[in-house]
């Protein structure tokens, strides 16, 4: 635990600013208060191309017609204000917020044109650490009333998974403790995946959405169009990024109201009664915690609330990632499929025979980890007692519901133009590649699903 107290934050930290670095912007000439982005292409070089105007109120990048071949406007050209739209449940209203475009030329705003993904990074260290001190609270504050009803809420939960006949957590668990070298694996899999493997998802999903396709817009020779990473650009990015925020409020509303004890404490020897002796009957072990366990910095401390099992945002962010990594849209060159003809038919006319299309390769990995990621994490938190299939269940509703009213967090973006504002730095926008034969169905309802909207 000692060098885990180290090991583990340093880990998350490089993974941040290793991500700063891999998605760093070549193409941004740091040298001076002008410094601008270029687009080198051999059709516009020497011309000094204006920021396209694409952020997280924006759906779709502007065409080619209408972006201005025009340099930017100078910061004291600037508006002081600009229009955000808010929008809840049927109510709109627009309100004016500071233009920090103001101070794109300071030295933090030019850092972070430079490192646009350490924006990323304060987003995730937000979220992650509004979350922390959530459960911090609430772990210190709790009463020995309150881990009686965390204990009584687990025994609720048994019960219903009885009647739905899916208590298959004790046999899923002796399953695994047979296997003593492959339990330690899922030990370490529950332990130290889940938040440095959802921070390498989200530079992954940034490098793959953004930064590739940026790269290749200012490579030379390249047609225009052309995309290497996912064409679905920074729309797609921010919706993941927003529906985790969603998922960690939701979560903090729901283990406050209805705390809920995970399996593996319902063996403490030290509670008497009935109660106490029902709750270990069931014979659950704490794997992770144990002498033979792999706890973690992040779980074993005294600031961490260990009756917060209901829902498992250990499930529900597997999902979120899997999903994504599912149905990511790919670059054209990615998308070809092949076809297979039926054997057995038409063998004299072999071209008549019925055919079916596989996927593509790409396509094909997406699936395996998509599916792959999620199943593991749903194995590494019932086998080791931390979480009820109910638990996972009730995280997979939280990630359904937080995709789905992610959009709800646009409405933060004023108080993020004042706080700006205040620091006198301005956040770099997201460029969108022009892909023309992007179909993908749905695209324009699933981005109004995301909660992003269009402004001119």
């Amino acid at each position: 635990m000692a060098i885990g107290a180290v090991l583990e934050p340093l880990v998350v930290v490089t993974l941040l600013f290793g991500g700063a670095w891999i998605n760093r912007a070549t193409d941004y000439i740091f040298a001076n208060h002008s410094s601008r982005w270029r687009n080198k292409s051999p059709k516009s070089e020497g011309v000094e191309v204006g920021e396209d105007k694409y952020d997280e109120h924006s759906i779709k990048p502007l065409s080619s017609k209408n972006r201005s071949l025009s340099p930017s406007l100078l910061p004291s050209q600037e508006q002081k204000w600009r229009p955000r739209h808010l929008h809840l449940l049927g109510w709109s209203k627009t309100v004016e917020t500071p233009n920090t475009a103001v101070f794109k030329n300071r030295l933090l705003s030019r850092i972070l044109h430079k490192f646009p993904f350490l924006v990323e990074a304060w987003y995730w260290a937000l979220i992650y650490w509004v979350y922390q001190v959530g459960r911090a609270f609430t772990a210190l504050t709790i009463v020995e009333g309150t881990v009686n009803v965390a204990r009584k809420h687990a025994l609720q939960v048994i019960a219903v998974e009885q009647r739905l006949h899916i208590f298959w957590e004790v046999p899923i668990q002796r399953f695994f403790m047979g296997y003593p070298t492959l339990m330690r694996y899922i030990n370490w899999l529950y332990s130290f995946i889940h938040i440095p493997g959802t921070i390498a998802f989200l530079v992954w999903l940034f490098y793959y959405t953004i930064t590739s396709n940026r790269l290749v817009q200012h490579r030379s020779g390249e047609v225009n169009g052309t995309v290497q990473g996912s064409p679905s650009g920074p729309w797609l990015y921010e919706a993941r990024r927003r529906t985790m925020a969603t998922c960690n409020l939701m979560a903090f509303i729901v283990f406050t109201l209805w705390p809920c004890m995970p399996p593996r404490l319902l063996s403490d020897e030290e509670v008497s009664g009935e109660v106490g002796d029902l709750a270990r009957s069931f014979g659950f072990v704490d794997t992770v915690h144990g002498a033979d366990g792999a706890a973690s910095v992040w779980t074993a401390n005294k600031f961490c609330n260990q009756w917060a099992a209901m829902p498992s945002l250990h499930f529900g962010y597997a999902l979120l990632v899997g999903l994504t990594v599912m149905t990511i849209p790919l670059a054209p060159q990615h998308r070809r499929s092949r076809s297979v003809q039926l054997p057995f038919f038409n063998q004299s006319h072999p071209e008549l025979a019925p055919q079916f299309k596989l996927p593509s390769r790409r396509r094909m990995l997406c699936l395996s980890v998509g599916f792959a990621y999620p199943l593991a994490i749903l194995v590494a938190i019932v086998s080791t007692a931390n979480h009820f299939i109910l638990d996972a269940v009730a995280g997979a509703a939280i990630c359904a519901i937080g995709w789905r009213i992610n959009g709800v967090l646009l409405n933060l973006l004023p108080v993020e133009d004042w706080f700006l504002w205040c620091l006198r730095m301005h956040k770099p926008a997201m460029e969108a590649v022009e892909v023309p034969d992007f179909d993908v169905p749905d695209y324009d309802e699933a981005k109004v699903r995301a909660g992003v909207l269009y402004q001119e």
